[in-house]
């Protein structure tokens, strides 16, 4: 990865943009990726894309799509005494929350708060039957003794908060940090942009790049822009579980591992003829391959993508991640490579003869 790429990458992930609040992360990604395409346009919701134009206009139409939101708390009351109670935005995991530093994005800007934490010494008497706090048991301190001097802050009720850790490098080929999931999958799309507008002669196909809006609470965004666009085909990346660490059960969740490579998904959403192109590209440039199933629902914006209007052929490629929905996310960049290459390879392989629709 070169310098600007990494510098780009670390920038959007020490972005905040939790869902339903991703403007900013959602400006830099659309600045960034307007260097390698012919136009970037969004919709009323903040959803981006970026149009790499085929070579006519009849060209099949390509979408990739990735989403950019992540997971964070959305303060729900004001208390007298100047502490804030919080909801969840999306998956946010209340077992890991307690003691964590928070940047709440207020009026007058991030304000810092910290998710209280009762010391040890004065819960030792209940800690053989303690469990994870419910979300309405956390509370945040901003150093406010009342709920005036919480509003001279600039925080109310509605304000959307997010941890501050950020990414930091973890050995020669890892990166750890929040909002990997899925920050990440918007750097890719933005790199194999990179790649497809350095050899446009090897590009039939019209590609449109999307980072989409509210993923993490039911794949808002990628429904609105799936009806929008309508493209021939498309390709979704997102991050799944690596289940190469202490304590998982391959029974129940699959094997999937650092360093292997990208995942592809079959069943469900997955059209079979999509997914038998990522395979034939990943044996012809020797790129490792991971295989993941879906027996009811991919839980990923693919789900609401591919059922669009008369239906869209739809696969996923994911990118495994270690800590999903922690504040140490972790990936490997060789994944990250490996991945990037893939899609590449599949948009290039796409012609104006191929058709992804089932013949009967």
């Amino acid at each position: 990865m070169d310098k600007d790429a990494k510098a780009f990458l670390f920038d959007l992930l020490s972005t905040p943009s939790p869902t339903g609040f991703e403007l900013a992360g959602q400006r830099k990604w659309a600045a960034y990726v307007r260097n390698f395409s012919d136009r970037v346009e969004n919709d009323a919701y903040g959803t981006a894309w970026a149009t790499l134009n085929g070579r006519n206009p009849k060209s099949r139409r390509i979408m990739l799509e990735a989403h950019a939101d992540e997971i964070g708390f959305i303060v729900k009351h004001i208390t007298k005494d100047g502490f804030l109670r919080v909801d969840r935005i999306g998956g946010s995991d209340t077992a890991t929350a307690r003691g964590r530093r928070l940047d709440i994005q207020g009026d007058k800007g991030v304000v810092r708060g910290i998710i209280g934490n009762t010391a040890i010494h004065l819960r030792k008497d209940s800690l053989a039957d303690e469990k994870a706090p419910k979300i309405h048991e956390l509370y945040v301190d901003v150093g406010a003794s009342s709920d005036k001097e919480v509003k001279k802050l600039g925080i109310r009720v509605g304000h959307p908060a997010v941890y501050a850790d950020t990414v930091e490098e973890f050995g020669p080929h890892r990166i750890v940090g929040r909002a990997l999931d899925n920050r990440l999958g918007g750097f890719i799309l933005s790199q194999v942009l990179a790649r497809l507008s350095k050899n446009r002669s090897k590009l039939q196909s019209t590609v449109i790049a999307v980072n989409a809006v509210q993923e993490e609470i039911g794949g808002h965004g990628a429904k609105m822009v799936a009806h929008r666009l309508m493209p021939d085909i498309a390709i979704v990346l997102d991050v799944t579980h690596a289940t190469d660490t202490p304590g998982i059960d391959y029974a129940v969740h699959g094997e999937v591992k650092f360093t292997g490579g990208p995942s592809i998904t079959h069943g469900t959403c997955n059209h079979p003829k999509v997914i038998k192109r990522i395979i034939k590209v990943a044996e012809k440039n020797k790129i490792p391959l991971q295989h993941e199933s879906s027996s009811r629902y991919s839980g990923t914006d693919t789900d609401v993508i591919f059922d669009t209007k008369e239906g869209i052929p739809s696969a996923l490629i994911s990118l495994p991640l270690r800590y999903m929905h922690s504040v140490v996310e972790m990936a490997d960049l060789r994944d990250v490579e490996k991945t990037i290459e893939l899609i590449t390879r599949v948009v290039e392989s796409v012609t104006d003869d191929d058709d992804f629709a089932h013949k009967l």
